[in-house]
């Protein structure tokens, strides 16, 4: 991965960062990005929080063959593992904003998006097998109650 997918960067309202070959499954990527994009970071990171305590259920749109359903939520699944990792890619963006001088309660995610990054192989093994590796970007953008009173 070369760059970032996001064009309309915004130097002085807007901070980003990238996960490079995270080793979680690129499907549920997907649909936590889905999950969280728009929300707040504070809102967003509780919910993570949830999901990886089993509490709350990511529901998935996309990829959704064989999955139990969840009540009132259709299928959904707990992605324990790839939700720590955004968890933790969002306190890197929160600290990359905090460092550009960006106040910290106002943080939206204005994107995020997750790729298929290079695959190696698992280690000793006598048949081969794959590892999953996702590359994961997020760019939030400080909100002020004109942008938002703009908008409506």
């Amino acid at each position: 991965m070369k760059g970032y997918a996001f064009r309309d960067y915004d130097q002085e309202h807007m901070a980003r960062a990238v996960g490079m070959a995270l080793p979680i499954s690129f499907k549920q990527s997907v649909e936590i990005c889905n999950f969280i994009k728009n929300k707040n970071i504070i809102d967003a990171k509780k919910i993570l929080h949830n999901v990886a305590e089993l509490k709350i259920a990511v529901p998935f749109k996309r990829y959704l063959y064989d999955l139990g359903h969840k009540k009132k939520i259709g299928p959904a699944r707990y992605p324990e593992k790839a939700s720590k990792q955004f968890i933790k890619l969002i306190e890197a963006v929160e600290a990359n904003a905090q460092f550009k001088g960006l106040n910290t309660s106002n943080l939206t995610i204005a994107h995020v998006s997750a790729h298929k990054s290079g695959k190696s192989w698992h280690f000793g093994r006598h048949s081969r097998r794959r590892m999953k590796r996702t590359n994961v970007e997020i760019v939030v953008e400080e909100k002020t109650k004109k942008m938002e009173n703009k908008k409506e």
